[in-house]
């Protein structure tokens, strides 16, 4: 057994079951991608009915990592990237998006779904400088121990760790603040945090309540809709970069131009100071 093998045994989980729809399946199959299973499509289905706004809330809040990616490499001269939650591979990766600015940019890509890691692998068999490991966010340390973020990741030269979608499904009891900071640690003065998060829906809070509550109901991961006043204090310490921690429609004015309905979605982008 090798050291990838050994650090991912460790997570003992359960076999895929093609029933159990999984979150990054789900946002896979509103992206429009092949990666799901019908279990995934059904449950992307039904929470749609409930909030018809949630496949152009994914699609959108997809264009936003695309945006901060490309500034990041662009504009801030970040070429590695560890990309927690980053759930199934589909059109537009974070590798896919830095490479094209820098062929030498590196990616990690972090998932606990076993399905969106062996897409990943499969699509990244001949990238020298990206990779996807199989982990949980929730536990830091094991993350930052696993063989192939200790070997990808040089922490002495700036690193962008991006969540984008992800940590509304991470509930209070788990301290999402304290996840975030674990991450950070390792990392030097001028790196980065950038982030999306789902936000109650004020102009349909019936609907919301009841897509999470199907999401919630098929996929057993509840489902925590965030402010902006609640996501703010996770970045006490780092530099919030304009326009600040707010809608991505505020980031993107191309998303507000098209008037397309979609979900609220945070966006926030924070530099670690020196």
């Amino acid at each position: 057994m090798d050291s990838i093998d050994a650090a991912e045994l460790a997570l003992s989980l359960p076999e895929v079951d093609p029933d159990r729809p999984s979150p990054a399946r789900i946002y896979d199959f509103w992206l429009g991608g092949s990666q799901n299973f019908e279990a995934d499509r059904e449950a992307g289905r039904r929470a749609a009915e409930a909030m018809p706004a949630l496949p152009a809330s994914a699609q959108a809040n997809r264009l936003f990592l695309r945006h901060l990616v490309e500034n990041l490499v662009a504009e801030r001269g970040i070429t590695q990237f560890l990309d927690l939650g980053s759930g199934v591979p589909t059109v537009g990766n974070v590798h896919e998006v830095a490479q094209a600015a820098d062929p030498d940019a590196t990616v990690v890509y972090i998932d606990l779904d076993p399905v969106a890691i062996a897409h990943a692998r499969t699509l990244l068999a001949d990238n020298a400088t990206a990779h996807a490991a199989l982990a949980d966010l929730r536990e830091p340390e094991a993350v930052l121990e696993h063989p192939l973020v200790r070997d990808t990741i040089d922490w002495s030269k700036p690193v962008a760790v991006l969540l984008f979608s992800v940590l509304h499904f991470i509930p209070d009891s788990d301290r999402p603040g304290d996840i975030i900071r674990a991450f950070l640690r390792p990392c030097v003065p001028g790196s980065y945090l950038a982030l999306s998060h789902g936000a109650p829906d004020d102009d349909a809070p019936e609907a919301q309540k009841a897509a999470v509550r199907e999401y919630a109901s098929r996929t057993g991961v509840p489902v925590t809709p965030r402010t902006a006043e609640q996501i703010t204090p996770w970045l006490t310490g780092l530099e919030i970069q304009p326009p600040g921690v707010e809608d991505i429609r505020l980031w993107l004015p191309s998303l507000a131009e098209s008037h397309q309905t979609i979900a609220p979605f945070i966006g926030a982008l924070a530099r670690k100071r020196a």
